[in-house]
This record gives structure tokens, sequence and C-alpha cells, in this order.
């Protein structure tokens, strides 16, 4: 399963972003295979706070905007919102510990014990994902063509 960060979500909206058309090239790709793609609730939730966000640089969205693109994501029969389960708790405090993890990076330790979980990899720009154990990941910007 793929399991999508939001930070490529974002790039792959806002054209103000660097990386907006290599994201948004992989994205569709992505969302137009067959491969089961899921989506962290709270991944959602910040893609929907930070297009709507009118204080960020960037281009923003209204909040009907930004429902209807969640709408068509969730339509599609391959994809599924992924939610901690049983076992999230014992994960994500193996993630903390053994990722040595403070601060703003307990919401990376939860995504990463959430995509642990589920059995997926994790796609994603951000390297501080590397510190996870037992965490699959990968950078499909930084990937080769």
């Amino acid at each position: 399963m793929i399991v999508l960060d939001v930070n490529l979500l974002i790039y792959a909206y806002d054209t103000t972003c660097p990386e907006h058309i290599k994201a948004r090239g992989w994205l569709e790709d992505v969302f137009s295979g067959d491969e089961s793609i899921g989506l962290p609730w709270q991944n959602l939730a910040a893609f929907l706070r930070i297009l709507t966000y009118p204080g960020t640089f960037g281009e923003r969205f209204t909040t009907a905007q930004v429902i209807a693109i969640i709408d068509a994501w969730l339509a599609l029969p391959h994809v599924r919102t992924l939610a901690p389960g049983d076992h999230h708790w014992e994960l994500l405090q193996e993630m903390l510990v053994k990722g040595d993890v403070r601060g703003k990076l307990t919401t990376d330790a939860a995504l990463a014990a959430l995509t642990v979980e589920y059995g997926g990899v994790l796609y994603t720009n951000d390297r501080d994902f590397a510190r996870f154990p037992g965490l699959r990941w990968v950078n499909p910007l930084a990937a080769s063509v």
C-alpha cells in the first residue's frame, strides 16, 4: 500500500511550490494506477488546513474546493482512509523512543507508526522519516526517472 504524506499532496496542488510539476505528475500517476493507496485522516485534515489557511504563503483554496479534491480521491476504488488501530500506541511508542523523537517530530512518528501498522510504504519528501525503525519510505521526487 502507498501511504501518502501531506507534503506531496500540497506540492501537487500548490502551483507556487518549486516541486509542483514533478509532484503533480507523480500524484496523478499514482491516483490513476491500481495500487492500493492509504490516506491517513491526519494528512487529509492537514491538507485541508494548510491549503485553506489565508495567512500562509502559496496558493490558497476555498474549503469547498479542497473538499471536492478529497472527495474525488476517496471516490476511487483503490483509495482508503487510514486511522489508528489496536496496535497504534505500541508502534507509536517504539517510533518515539527508537527514533529519539520529541517536539514537532511526534506528528511524523505517528504517521510512521500508522504506515507500519498498515504494512504500507510511506511516500514523502521529508528525510526525517529515515529515523524511524521498520518504516519503509520512498521520496518519489528524488527518484531517478
